[in-house]
């Protein structure tokens, strides 16, 4: 058996593999963010994290067979600043991913003391919110006391392996989004030009995300019911964990994780440096991936669920009303277009002070023509975020779709619409089988990352609309036409 445990932005899932791929036990958790101030998204460690996965861990391992297990993998969201003292103590709650946006007069003065060729050159990336070092400058400037006492600045999972092993560890395809304190090339930190705020020693070890990290100590035995002695690898951050998942390991295959927001790995057997893109290792040796994100996905159809009254206690019932309201109207929304960046824009245009924005609306519109619009609107976004990938000397051959938004055959179709390109969507349990599967190759109890494909099942394929195909294509050139023009507007509102 192998225990993969994956914490999400919302909710933490664990899954009881065994050697064959099946699932023969799952749980999960769900959890809340924080948002304090505007462009702050926070995490309490030890309540958001560390209780989810020792009450996964725990209930996993009642089931019969769970003695045998052979080895363990977490993955959680990030990039994340973490900082903590000597004994692994947070001491304030985690900066999360790219959805916090607060550190962007950092980003601007890095990028000119460095120079934005010499970040490229090292990280193989501009600095935007999904970096992690500039959150971690913001604590020095911001919180000078929690920056003092911190003795290490830390990801969500190095944070979670450390509690399991006492190890402080992160993997190269994490480490790869610090910029600028990591060295694409060299594959190893480099923090020259930034030791005002941050020396090596206060950085975890870098390791690839299937070396053993350590193993379970007698402490982390206790609370999580995991047998003392129990093998950890060092672990990865929830995409790649997905990819692995999904059965993307090879060069051209594009992971497609439609989540609470939508991130898009293509991996390949070099590195691909492109501006607006991210460049980092992927999870085993001489694999690299680029990568584009959203920051709104799952999120943007909570939000329009809630603010259209079609909030109940089961997410199930919840979506299958915005869907079907959706339904009512037709593709384009009847002229409805909308621009989802509730909580800015990553790729392509990489700005946080994006803002959501609504156009065409008319007395005749309808509250289906909105949810169309919201709906179409995530998919331009995603779109997009997809297209700058193909657009980057990165042909993509093959794509797999996952995460709870698959479910929302407007989103898909509208996405396979305007790219032209067939999505497989897998039943992958997701991050958390990905990581079952990197333990199992962790230990050896597989010996290739092609053989994950043996333990995928695919559930459909989405394939363009060639009905609406006219009219979305178009609306997707005008999608870019309404960010360029309400942009300005919403950078002076944010001074």
């Amino acid at each position: 058996m192998f225990l993969g445990i994956d914490v999400g932005t919302f909710e933490s899932k664990g899954v009881l593999v065994d050697r064959d791929g099946m699932v023969v036990a799952a749980a999960r958790r769900r959890h809340g963010i924080d948002t304090p101030a505007p462009g702050w998204v926070e995490q309490d460690p030890e309540d958001a994290w560390w209780a989810d996965v020792c009450a996964i861990a725990r209930d996993l391992l009642r089931h019969p067979g769970a003695e045998k297990v052979e080895a363990v993998a977490v993955s959680a969201i990030g990039p994340c600043v973490v900082a903590t003292d000597a004994d692994l103590r947070p001491l304030r709650p985690a900066i999360l991913y790219g959805i916090d946006t607060r550190a962007t007069k950092q980003i601007e003065r890095l990028t000119a003391g460095l120079g934005a060729e010499e970040i490229v050159r090292r990280s193989g990336n501009t600095l935007t919110s999904q970096s992690a070092g500039p959150k971690i400058a913001w604590l020095k400037d911001e919180e000078p006391d929690v920056w003092r006492q911190a003795r290490w600045f830390m990801t969500s999972q190095s944070w979670l392996v450390a509690k399991l092993t006492g190890e402080v560890v992160i993997d190269h395809a994490t480490a790869g989004y610090f910029h600028p304190l990591y060295d694409l090339s060299a594959g190893a930190w480099d923090v020259s030009g930034c030791e005002d705020f941050v020396d090596l020693a206060r950085l975890p070890r870098i390791a690839w995300t299937t070396e053993r990290a350590g193993a379970v100590t007698a402490a982390a035995a206790r609370i999580t019911g995991i047998p003392e002695g129990t093998p950890v690898i060092a672990g990865t951050t929830d995409s790649p964990a997905e990819a692995v998942g999904s059965g993307v390991v090879a060069d051209g295959e594009l992971m497609a994780m439609y989540g609470s927001s939508g991130y898009f790995i293509r991996v390949g057997d070099r590195a691909r440096v492109r501006e607006g893109l991210w460049s980092a290792p992927f999870v085993f040796e001489g694999t690299y991936v680029l990568a584009s994100g959203t920051s709104t996905a799952g999120t943007a159809t909570r939000w329009l669920a809630d603010l259209l009254g079609l909030a109940s206690d089961q997410d199930e019932l919840t979506f299958s009303r915005l869907i079907d309201l959706a339904g009512e109207s037709e593709a384009g929304a009847r002229g409805v277009l909308a621009l989802p960046h509730f909580a800015g824009e990553r790729t392509p245009f990489q700005d946080p002070t994006s803002r959501g924005a609504l156009i065409g609306l008319g007395l005749e519109h309808t509250r289906a023509d909105v949810a169309r619009a919201v709906l179409e609107g995530v998919g331009h976004s995603i779109a997009a975020a997809i297209l700058a990938l193909c657009s980057a000397d990165a042909p993509v051959w093959r794509v797999v779709a996952i995460g709870g938004a698959t479910q929302n055959p407007i989103i898909m179709t509208t996405v396979s619409t305007i790219t032209g390109l067939e999505q497989q969507v897998t039943d992958s349990p997701g991050a958390a089988y990905g990581n079952a599967f990197l333990a199992a190759l962790g230990v050896g109890a597989v010996q290739r990352p092609a053989e994950v494909r043996g333990w995928v099942r695919e559930r459909q394929r989405v394939r363009p609309d060639d009905d609406a195909r006219d009219v979305l294509v178009a609306d997707h050139a005008q999608f870019a036409a309404l960010y360029r023009a309400v942009a300005p507007l919403h950078q002076e509102r944010a001074r």
